[in-house]
């Protein structure tokens, strides 16, 4: 609730008001929008047009206009039908909330709404977040017999497991004298992951393993594990003679057995090498380590008060490690 609102009574009461109606929503990630969901009312223009319509049923009652007549119900007549399109570019519809997937606190938060339309072609149908009077509609049409995706985005401020915000799709379709529109509460849970650290320090030194095993270092221009191409000056011991042979009937190049060897490493993005920074502010430079230690492709596991996760690589691990640092407390 903003400052206006708890300054201005009757703010307050219409937006509690709708905190209660709206609780009595149910919540579903598909529906159906029938008789009972869609609901309308006029415009701006649609009052105007009915003023009009009142002073030319006037005029025409006062001057005996029998042309007055037949264009003050002319015009009524096409509003009735306007407000029946209206409501039916909406009704029959079927909205269905596809998986959320994941955001960082202060990103755009992505939500694909897919529409189903068993009739015939909708038009000028727009989309947005109830809470955010303000947003742009995301406005889509919806081909006859099929179905559209609509994209509503919104900026989640905090961390954590938090409620898909109530949705409200409308139309005006097609005169824009009446504004037909429901109201969807998803059921689906959006996690947000922290902050990611603007210019972030660079990432812990690796150690390496006490009594680790080794790995050969891969071979130059992409030979077989183990080997490299000849180099001149190499000790005759390391030139592998078997493959010589072979080399000398294909006319291929002498290969050296490669022996270089390195020492396996591992990386911990720990808690306590965040120096004196606040929780949150942690929390958000071990995000940003997270994201640039799985884009370098190396091992790393997580430490934060509580919680260990073993070092690991992949976008499984990228996920195990985010979502931790978004329900930590």
């Amino acid at each position: 609730m903003n400052a206006v609102a708890s300054l201005n009574p009757a703010a307050l009461v219409r937006a509690r008001f709708r905190r209660w109606w709206q609780s009595r929503l149910p919540r579903t990630d598909t529906q159906t929008l029938t008789q009972g969901n869609v609901y309308i009312l006029p415009t701006r223009a649609g009052w105007m047009f009915g003023l009009t319509l009142l002073v030319l049923l006037l005029a025409s009652v006062n001057y005996q206009l029998n042309l007055g007549y037949v264009l003050t119900f002319l015009l009524a007549g096409s509003g009735v039908v306007s407000m029946h399109i209206t409501h039916g570019t909406l009704r029959g519809l079927t909205l269905h909330l596809r998986p959320v997937s994941p955001a960082f606190a202060g990103d755009p938060a992505v939500l694909d709404v897919v529409m189903n339309n068993p009739g015939t072609a909708r038009f000028g149908i727009g989309l947005r977040i109830l809470e955010a009077p303000d947003a742009t509609l995301a406005w889509i049409n919806v081909p006859a017999g099929g179905q559209a995706t609509s994209h509503v985005s919104f900026v989640p401020a905090q961390r954590g497991r938090h409620e898909v915000p109530t949705l409200s799709a409308e139309t005006r379709f097609p005169l824009g004298l009446f504004r037909a529109w429901t109201v969807w509460r998803p059921e689906a849970r959006l996690l947000v992951y922290p902050k990611l650290e603007v210019g972030a320090p660079a990432l812990p030194a690796a150690r390496p393993i006490a009594g680790g095993t080794t790995q050969s270092r891969s071979s130059e221009g992409g030979e077989i594990e183990g080997v490299r191409a000849y180099r001149r000056g190499d000790p005759l011991k390391l030139v592998a003679w078997k493959k010589a042979a072979q080399a000398l009937e294909t006319g291929a190049e002498l290969v050296s057995r490669d022996t270089s060897v390195a020492a396996r490493q591992e990386l911990w993005l720990d808690w306590t090498a965040c120096g004196s920074l606040a929780p949150e502010e942690r929390l958000s430079r071990l995000a940003a380590w997270t994201i640039a230690a799985a884009r370098a492709g190396t091992d790393y596991g997580l430490r934060v008060p509580g919680i260990e996760l073993p070092p690991a690589a992949g976008e499984a691990q990228q996920r195990r490690c985010l979502e931790t640092l978004a329900l930590w407390a």
